[in-house]
């Protein structure tokens, strides 16, 4: 009984950042790279979610390449930072947005096709 209830809580542990590029959302480090004027992509993310670990596995790859090496994603846990997400008007889980400074350039939910998420990060860098 136990080794099932170890079982459960890595399974439900929140996830490590996937890449160097990608942190958790930390309020200062947001503003600092607004105020530079550099592409960031916010990542409300649920660990059980089967369609975050997809879109996961792409930002991953995309921050791996040199054209994104300069874009930082921050992490934004839907299940435990409730009043954090709902002010970026987003209303489920898988949400990714991204912002050029303090512009936001685009917001894709609920979609795991590389190709849009790959459209939404080229977003940020204008």
């Amino acid at each position: 009984m136990r080794l099932f209830g170890m079982l459960i809580a890595a399974a439900f542990a929140v996830a490590a950042p996937a890449q160097a590029g990608e942190s958790h959302f930390d309020g200062a480090q947001f503003q600092a790279i607004q105020q530079r004027n550099a592409p960031v992509i916010l990542f409300v993310h649920a660990p059980w979610c089967p369609i975050c670990r997809a879109q996961e596995k792409t930002v991953a790859k995309l921050l791996a390449t040199p054209r994104y090496k300069g874009v930082t994603v921050l992490t934004i846990d839907f299940d435990t930072q409730k009043s954090l997400w709902s002010k970026f008007g987003v209303t489920s889980q898988s949400t990714l947005i991204a912002f050029h400074g303090r512009r936001e350039t685009g917001r894709l939910s609920y979609d795991s096709d590389p190709a849009k998420i790959t459209a939404l990060f080229a977003s940020a860098l204008s």
